[in-house]
């Protein structure tokens, strides 16, 4: 029974099916809000499905010099850490802030096993350009590499910050019933520090602009996914949509959960958050690696150790 029922958290809601219609959805926002700014119309709603329907019936290009067995699990390996991550994080809510004890898929220390599984798309597209022999792609998984080391180090300090808040609990449903009881985390000076160091560290875990630096179309020609096609490339457009989803759903479970409605809230803040991420995107110019790794390292980690202080300090 406890297999069937993991089996539909995973497969189902709140797993693939459900967060790759809404991360399609989101890629749509995505798309259809950057084109309102830019005083154009933009796609239909089902636009984001059509292109992964189409990309699913094309062929599949293996490049000569590549190697074919890493090539080709790059994409699924990238699929399969989004919708697990997904999966833990909305279900985690699901059980924590609205009391469904179906969703029974927190355990002690989750928070860390989803921090590590948001990082493997991207080493999964790490790999998979270097199997593509070329080039570019090559490129692109170099830089790929150096935004990784990058936005990791701040957002281990955005993490301790919120698990100091929470008095060293280590289950994301913990994170969200001490919120409950206690306020959300942004009241308090380290949590609005913290988000916002939060915020910057996603908008390159997204790879979205000013940082996507490791796929560049101007530049490099889309980099790590350069020689990807057919079936290969759907199924990274499907993983980076639910990353989408995934990625600002930890944050707001880190720092601004509490009493919800039918998870009505919890999706309006979302949508928030989709909004800054946007707006950043079409408000700031892609950066160097050079300036992602100075800021990085530099004023964001700075902000970041600042907040730990505060939260240790109490504030």
């Amino acid at each position: 029974m406890q297999f069937l029922t993991d089996l539909f958290i995973y497969l189902v809601f709140p797993g693939f099916l459900f967060v790759g219609f809404l991360g399609c959805l989101v890629a749509w926002f995505d798309r259809k809000l950057t084109a309102r700014i830019h005083f154009r119309v933009g796609p239909p709603w089902y636009q984001t499905f059509a292109d992964i329907l189409k990309l699913l019936g094309k062929e599949t290009i293996v490049p000569r010099q590549a190697t074919p067995l890493v090539f080709l699990a790059a994409p699924l390996c990238a699929l399969a850490a989004a919708v697990y991550a997904a999966s833990v994080i909305l279900a985690a809510y699901f059980r924590g802030a609205l009391g469904l004890e179906f969703f029974s898929t927190s355990f002690s220390g989750d928070v860390f096993v989803v921090l590590y599984v948001l990082a493997i798309p991207s080493i999964a597209f790490i790999v998979g350009s270097y199997a593509a022999a070329n080039p570019l792609a090559s490129l692109g998984g170099s830089r790929e590499t150096k935004l990784l080391m990058a936005y990791e180090l701040p957002f281990l300090f955005v993490l301790a910050t919120s698990l100091v808040k929470a008095q060293g609990s280590l289950k994301l449903e913990d994170l969200i019933a001490f919120q409950q009881q206690q306020g959300s985390f942004l009241l308090s000076p380290s949590g609005v520090i913290a988000f916002i160091v939060g915020i910057f560290c996603l908008q390159a875990k997204l790879a979205i602009v000013p940082f996507d630096i490791p796929e560049a179309e101007t530049e490099i020609m889309g980099g790590t996914i350069i020689e990807y096609s057919g079936a290969p490339l759907a199924l990274i457009k499907l993983a980076r949509a639910i990353l989408l989803v995934a990625a600002p759903a930890f944050l707001l479970t880190l720092f601004w959960t509490g009493a919800d409605f039918f998870g009505l809230l919890f999706l309006a803040k979302l949508i928030l958050l989709w909004v800054i991420i946007v707006l950043l995107k079409n408000v700031n110019p892609r950066v160097r690696v050079d300036q992602a790794l100075r800021f990085f390292w530099g004023p964001v980690l700075g902000l970041a150790v600042l907040a730990l202080w505060l939260a240790v300090s109490g504030y």
